[in-house]
């Protein structure tokens, strides 16, 4: 993957990435965090929640934003800076979901860039609405 500089970055461009959310990706994150909240493990109780069945972390979902930031828009060399992010509506096991970030500002003199992200379900409705701030280091 070629990096973009900083110059070729303007307002209105825009990078996606798609993934379906599977069992493996809730039990490794689990694993990771130590986030074991019954709602995301455990099939009896989430059956009785609100969700009436598994969902997927957040924060799990909003990882994949920080994956379209550093690989691909602005992509490798950037520094996440901060991330505003509203849980719109829950993921469940086996939903597609797409990051779509688009770049709504530039501050050249300090080479912050602006963001908003977005994930999208199957049915193409918002789960996660946000924006980001990331500093385009390097090229």
């Amino acid at each position: 993957m070629s990096e973009l500089a900083y110059e070729d970055i303007k307002v209105g461009d825009e990078a996606s990435l798609t993934r379906t959310i599977t069992e493996v990706h809730i039990v490794n994150y689990a694993g990771l965090t130590g986030d074991w909240n019954p709602v995301h493990a455990d099939a009896e109780h989430a059956a009785q929640s609100i969700f009436g069945e598994r969902i997927a972390h957040g924060m799990l979902v909003a990882g994949l934003i920080s994956a379209v930031l550093g690989t691909q828009l602005p992509g490798p060399n950037s520094i996440y800076l901060g991330q505003d992010l509203k849980f719109v509506a829950p993921v469940m096991i086996g939903d597609t979901i797409k990051v779509v970030v688009t770049v709504t500002d530039k501050r050249d003199e300090k080479r912050i860039i602006k963001l908003r992200t977005a994930a999208y379900n199957q049915r193409g409705e918002m789960v996660i609405d946000g924006s980001a701030a990331v500093k385009k280091v390097g090229l």
